[in-house]
């Protein structure tokens, strides 16, 4: 109950930004991010840094660039950050690899392209976007997805450029807790196993962009969880569970991806928006509270085609920012 008050009261403040008119809305996680624990140098960082991808969106809007190139944008940012779970900031799996995901969706004709388990390919969106515009296919996985990234120019870096010592560190962290619940290592319906509470903090990046013709795109990246094992793969590389875009709106999700991915968290809020003629804050309410009757938690953005933005979470905080039409620009970490 008290979190689904945190859930209400963190939605509907976002009631006022739908007086404006928004073109980009970006995510950088959800998870445990408290004030209390951010010194004020680190937050300022995070600040910079969203700041800065939704300048780089916004320039492309204004020149008059698809929204497919606003999400792009945005998410290379912060792909080229430490400081996201996403490309360079990638957290390590189980056994210290860096594994990424991402997907986009293109609202104008539901084309789609994602990625998943890339371990040398530097910005995994664009992988997705080349998947999506220069394939026949949607998804693209490991070796075959590396492979035709090299076939397609991009660039393709040692594994060794993900490294990052804090995540590092969160790896053996999670490891010690592991060892130390003595307990199987899967997840069930209702609670995380009590190791994954070490590093609880989902750093998936995301956007979605309206671009001048009306055309809406969406897009997200991810390094996945912290020991992830056997191959797992979320639900940011999945259409419709962590990235959707129709003609109407589109939606970008981070959070625990099994259940984004069990409850068809993106394409069920567009649903929403569609067939039930909910607005967009009604809309990620609502999923975001079944993904919490569910066991799981997070957050996700949404853009209409009219402009009103939705930045709904039922966690402690989640890195996020907007930019209205006349650049107007808002950024906000904590609940």
């Amino acid at each position: 109950m008290k979190k689904i008050l945190l859930l209400f009261l963190v939605s509907i403040s976002m009631f006022f930004y739908g007086q404006k008119k928004y073109v980009v809305v970006i995510h950088g996680g959800a998870g445990t991010i408290l004030k209390k624990e951010m010194s004020p140098e680190l937050e300022q960082k995070y600040r910079d840094k969203l700041k800065e991808a939704l300048t780089k969106s916004y320039e492309k809007i204004k020149e008059g660039k698809s929204s497919l190139e606003a999400v792009e944008a945005a998410i290379v940012v912060m792909e080229d950050s430490p400081l996201f779970n996403a490309g360079k900031g990638a957290v390590f799996t189980s056994d210290g690899r860096n594994e990424l995901d991402a997907s986009v969706m293109y609202g104008k004709d539901k084309s789609a392209g994602a990625v998943a388990g890339l371990t040398v390919v530097k910005n995994p969106i664009k992988a997705a976007l080349a998947v999506m515009q220069k394939s026949e296919h949607v998804m693209m996985i490991g070796k075959g997805a590396e492979q035709f990234s090299k076939n397609q120019g991009l660039e393709i870096v040692n594994p060794k450029y993900f490294w990052t010592q804090h995540r590092w560190d969160a790896l053996q962290k999670v490891k010690k807790a592991e060892l130390k619940a003595n307990q199987p290592n899967a997840m069930n319906n209702h609670h995380y196993p009590s190791y994954y509470w070490v590093d609880r903090k989902f750093g998936t990046v995301g956007c979605v962009a309206l671009d001048k013709e009306g055309n809406i795109a969406a897009g997200t990246s991810t390094g996945g969880m912290t020991n992830k094992k056997y191959g797992r793969v979320g639900d940011a590389p999945i259409i419709g569970a962590g990235t959707y875009a129709d003609e109407n709106i589109g939606i970008s999700g981070t959070g625990w991806g099994e259940f984004y991915i069990r409850t068809s968290a993106a394409r069920t809020v567009a649903a929403k928006y569609e067939y039930q003629n909910k607005d967009v804050k009604t809309a990620t309410e609502e999923v975001m509270q079944e993904i919490e009757k569910l066991g799981g938690d997070g957050g996700m953005i949404a853009l209409d085609k009219n402009g009103n933005v939705a930045m709904t979470f039922n966690t402690e905080g989640m890195y996020r920012g907007m930019v209205t039409e006349d650049g107007e620009i808002t950024i906000e970490i904590y609940k």
